[in-house]
């Protein structure tokens, strides 16, 4: 029923005349008050007399629909909204699944409107339910978008999206897209951690605001020409005012040890302030066993054999904590903060690792055993700032926006390594004791600037520069023991300094029109840089500029199948520890070694793909690469040593075909598959010999299927059966063997979508273990690796707060965004 309140008093059925007459007493009082400020309160409710809370409560000026107050109901669906001038308004409230409720109210004094019903609408609210459980996979020009957003995998933690995001493969310690490590952002903003950091990140960060996944597997112009791929998480945001919050965790069961993690989320909205905070904690213990084998060799004859039995055991518990805040200064202009803080303490971050390595003669026959201890203890800091500011022009779509980040990493290590060196009989022949202690401090800063020209409805110009400042300073220190005194080792301690400067600068041009979509790019990128290292006394000084070119063509057919083709180029550059020239002893005979003198990889990636009825993409790519930058374990066959040396090889290529396919199969079972046939070579030089070029080749195969199944009538319970298949594959001269995984998940939501469990085993046969084997010339290396790969697994996920409301709003405009789109 449609009523009108005059001056804060319900009338109906009055005729014209006396409605105007009311209307203009009304606005005489109004005048006396037009300097007081009033309320608006009441109480929302449905149909059977329950209240309603987190409903969606607007008020808005008759004459001036864009001035726009609003609030959200309570707990017990109780609201008020003050500071509201004496005038007409028009008052709405809203919640999903209910008719809305509209009505205009004459404000001359505080209004109670008491209890507001709302209508129930069961048919919408079905059709928006349907959309808010299944993710989607849409394909953009330049990247692949998987939207999660208020999907049943967004009750996971962030790392679980990504083992289910089309291309992206997550496999113990590594996130890859196609074989190789991809560069994380969130929300367009590098982050600056280690792989391992990364993962943990991410496992310990709700996934209840992840927006979309997009991986980029050629990244165009505007993001840095370094690394690989790029996975772009981009998080939602609160469309209207209040607050919303979430507290999670998970448990994982080990073969060996327990694993937690256990995190909470704020997310609160003003007029003006959007701010999102995260903490998680991760303590966790990580078992593993490695088995080596080594055959020494001498004129083609083995001289010596090893084998050795390694254990380690590994304590960490990272704390995470990330944050962003953004403030509307106007409609025109953003200033942003954002920060990602990880510390491990040292009381946390603990390494025990213990070896026994048995030492065969040439006839095979037992001539000593030596046994080592390793104890570590470490401290880590990674402090990341990022402040952003945005304005808008006038004109449509036109922005400009600038970025300074800051990021201060400090590492400390402290290693004790105790061996004894045994006879046959047990018999002790002597012992040795060293001690360890390095420290590395890098510090990075950068600046850049973005803008954005539309220069028509369907194209548009995108140009922006950046500089970017790396100070890297590495320290160790050895001591040898003699009568229980530290004496320093001065040839395995050493100081290395290490400055990068980055000048990079980019223009990108897009058009749309008819069928056709077309991106075209180019970046240039200016590196300077210059390394010293204390104990050679010897100072590396390099300089170049390369040019990073991007193209991107698509064309969409009328029945939506789709054709593209897109190249680029890239480069990766070594790691700072590969950079790193002095030797990190593990044990007596085992050591990591870098090379100050590495050089920049560069890749050039050309991909055609065909998406079939948006459900089915094939692709075809093909990759060069030159100088590729690894890390390879190799034997000293005249000091009987090992080392993990980090290298150039000369050329890697590969090429294949990839298929992936997000389609439903029935009403209650989606299928999400990809699989990959490709070949990689890999070229690489002899360590003894540097004109001596040899190469490794091989067909490989890859797939991971997983079932999602919804039962019960509101789908509240969902189940998620994932297989994963690796065939053997090489990387220089390494051939690693295949391996597979079964994992199973269950997972039940409930308290009206306020909480989640779920229960789940992963690889379930324990066959995600894998050998290595290192065969050519005078290398002879067999490495066997056994990790706490099968887990039994439970987390949970409890929401409060206005979350429905800004959950809700969602469901119903995702698909209406990508029809626009």
């Amino acid at each position: 029923m449609k009523e009108t309140v005059y001056c804060g008093i319900k009338i109906s059925n009055l005729n014209f005349i006396k409605r105007i007459a009311i209307s203009l007493i009304c606005a005489l009082l109004s005048i006396n008050a037009s300097a007081q400020e009033y309320s608006i309160s009441g109480i929302v409710k449905d149909d059977n007399n329950q209240p309603i809370p987190y409903s969606n409560i607007m008020v808005s000026e008759s004459d001036d629909p864009e001035s726009i107050k609003g609030t959200t109901s309570d707990e017990l669906g109780l609201f008020k909204i003050e500071n509201l001038d004496a005038k007409t308004y028009v008052l709405e409230i809203s919640f999903l699944g209910f008719e809305t409720f509209s009505d205009t109210i004459i404000l001359g004094r505080d209004l109670n409107i008491k209890t507001i019903t709302l209508l129930e609408k069961t048919q919408e609210l079905d059709g928006v339910t349907i959309i808010a459980k299944k993710p989607t996979v849409k394909r953009l020009v330049d990247r692949l978008v998987f939207n999660v957003e208020n999907s049943t995998l967004s009750e996971n933690n962030v790392l679980d999206i990504l083992k289910h995001t089309p291309g992206v493969l997550v496999l113990n310690e590594n996130i890859s897209v196609r074989n190789s490590t991809p560069t994380i952002y969130i929300n367009d903003r590098k982050v600056h951690l280690s792989p391992n950091e990364i993962q943990q990140l991410l496992e310990g960060t709700s996934a209840t605001n992840i927006k979309s996944i997009e991986v980029i597997t050629n990244p165009p112009a505007k993001y840095e020409a370094e690394g690989g791929s790029v996975i772009n998480i981009i998080t939602s945001k609160n469309i209207v005012s209040g607050y919303n919050g979430s507290i999670y965790g998970n448990y994982k069961q080990g073969e060996e040890y327990p694993k937690f993690s256990i995190g909470t989320s704020h997310f609160f909205k003003t007029d003006k302030i959007d701010a999102y905070i995260n903490y998680s904690v991760s303590p966790r213990k990580d078992f593993r066993e490695i088995d080596e084998s080594i055959n020494f060799i001498e004129n083609n004859q083995v001289t010596s054999s090893w084998e050795t039995d390694f254990e380690r055991t590994r304590e960490t518990g990272n704390h995470n904590f990330n944050a962003n805040i953004n403030y509307q200064i106007n409609d025109n202009n953003n200033i942003g903060f954002s920060t990602n803080i990880l510390v491990s303490p040292e009381s946390n971050t603990k390494q025990d690792a213990n070896s026994v390595t048995e030492v065969f003669n040439a006839l095979n026959s037992l001539d000593s055993t030596f046994i080592s201890e390793n104890s570590l203890v470490s401290k880590k800091k990674n402090i990341a700032f990022t402040v952003d500011y945005l304005h808008k022009f006038k004109k449509e779509g036109e922005k400009i926006s600038f970025n300074i980040h800051h990021t201060n990493f400090n590492f400390k290590s402290d290693q004790n390594v105790a061996t004894d060196y045994l006879w046959p009989d047990n018999n002790v022949i002597r012992s040795s004791l060293f001690q360890t202690v390095s420290d590395q401090e890098i510090k990075l800063y950068s600046g850049q600037i973005d803008y954005l020209l539309p220069l028509s409805d369907s194209e548009q110009l995108e140009i922006g520069t950046k500089i970017t400042s790396i100070d890297s300073k590495s320290e160790v220190n050895q001591f040898n023991f003699e009568n229980g005194q530290p004496i320093i080792d001065f040839q395995n301690s050493d100081v290395f300094l290490y400055d990068e400067l980055i000048f990079a600068a980019y223009a990108s041009y897009s058009k749309k029109w008819e069928s056709w979509s077309f991106k075209a790019g180019l970046r240039a990128e200016y590196t300077d840089i210059e390394g010293s290292s204390a104990l050679t006394n010897t100072i590396n000084n390099d300089d170049y500029l390369e040019l990073f070119p991007t193209i991107y063509l698509t064309k969409t057919f009328e029945n939506e199948n789709q054709l593209y083709i897109n190249y680029n180029k890239r480069i990766q550059r070594p790691r700072y520890r590969q950079l790193n020239p002095f030797k990190y002893y593990l044990n007596d005979n085992t050591y990591m070694v870098g090379d100050p003198n590495l050089k920049p990889e560069i890749a050039d990636v050309y991909t055609l793909g065909f998406t079939f009825k948006e459900n089915y993409t094939f692709e075809l790519y093909y990759r060069y690469e030159r100088n590729p930058t690894i890390e390879l374990t190799a034997q000293d066959n005249i000091n009987n040593e090992v080392k993990r040396i980090s290298v150039n090889t000369n050329k890697a290529i590969s090429y294949g075909l990839d298929f992936i396919t997000y389609t439903p199969v029935l009403p209650n079972w989606n299928l999400y598959a990809v699989s990959s046939v490709f070949y990689y070579e890999d070229q690489y030089f002899s360590l003894e010999n540097k004109d001596d070029l040899l190469t490794n080749d091989q067909w490989s195969f890859y797939t991971q299927i997983i079932n999602y199944f919804s039962f019960l009538e509101d789908k509240s319970l969902t189940a998620d059966i994932s297989f994963l298949y690796i065939s053997s594959i090489i990387e220089g001269p390494v051939n690693s063997s295949s391996r597979s995984g079964l994992d199973i998940n269950f997972r039940k939501i409930f308290w009206n979508k306020k909480a989640s469990v779920s229960i789940g085993f992963t690889d379930i046969f324990n066959k995600q273990n894998f050998t290595q084997t290192t065969r050519y010339q005078d290398q002879d290396i067999f490495f066997k690796s056994q990790m706490e790969n099968r887990m039994f697994t439970f987390g949970f996920n409890y929401k409060f707060g206005n979350f429905r409301l800004d959950n809700n709003k969602k469901d119903i405009d995702l698909k209406e965004r990508d029809r626009l789109e």
